[in-house]
């Protein structure tokens, strides 16, 4: 079966809540992130703006958060959201937390990943409302929720027919690389986007990012 290539989607930090979210944005990295929506399926809402560059033209940075409003999801939220030691990070400061990667073909991509020992959790359908309309994508999420190698390993994501930064003004702030650590030898070929480095040690994330504030790097901790 053979799996078109990855690129890279998004940048993912979590937040304890939206409010404290924008608030890191606006210290670290110079800019008020723009607006995003409720995600019904996960308990969860979002923040996004713009993260596009040369190196990842349509890559954008995702601020998320557990919605007080929702209804609690009848299974494990995304990204670890629902872990103690996430939620003890994340009271403290928001956190660089993972990535997401875009591909054409999901379903054989989570095939490829299974064959080299990886497993990504079966794709899912979510949406949400958007003033141009509905925003439809299918996702890898394990059904605990849980990140791959420290969230180095990307959750894949197949976009309908529209893409959110499509939409999305340039914001100031541009994603210069990402470099992973703690990817297995056997595992690095089919995780391998362009653009992305790989080093032998250091946090699993390392996000590069030109901003209004100058250079900044981002590193995750949990």
């Amino acid at each position: 079966m053979t799996a078109s290539a990855l690129a890279l989607d998004h940048l993912v930090v979590a937040a304890r809540s939206l409010s404290e979210g924008a608030a890191w944005c606006e210290a670290m990295l110079g800019i008020a992130p723009g607006s995003g929506g409720k995600h019904p399926l996960m308990g969860t809402h979002n923040r996004l703006f713009s993260i596009a560059s040369a190196a990842f033209p349509r890559a954008y940075f995702e601020i998320i958060a557990v919605d007080p409003d929702a209804p609690p999801p009848e299974r494990q939220r995304w990204f670890d959201l629902d872990e103690p030691a996430l939620r003890d990070a994340i009271a403290g400061e928001p956190q660089l937390i993972h990535w997401v990667a875009r591909c054409d073909d999901i379903d054989a991509h989570c095939a490829r990943w299974r064959g080299a020992g990886i497993e990504p959790g079966e794709p899912i359908g979510a949406e949400r409302n958007t003033p141009r309309g509905m925003l439809r994508w299918r996702i890898s999420v394990r059904d605990d929720g849980a990140r791959g190698f420290g969230g180095a390993l990307p959750t894949l994501i197949e976009w309908g027919d529209v893409h959110p930064a499509d939409a999305m003004p340039a914001s100031g702030v541009a994603l210069d690389r990402l470099t992973l650590s703690g990817v297995p030898d056997a595992a690095w070929p089919s995780v391998a986007t362009a653009g992305v480095g790989r080093a032998a040690d250091g946090p699993a994330l390392l996000a590069q990012l030109s901003t209004p504030r100058g250079r900044v790097r981002l590193r995750s901790s949990v």
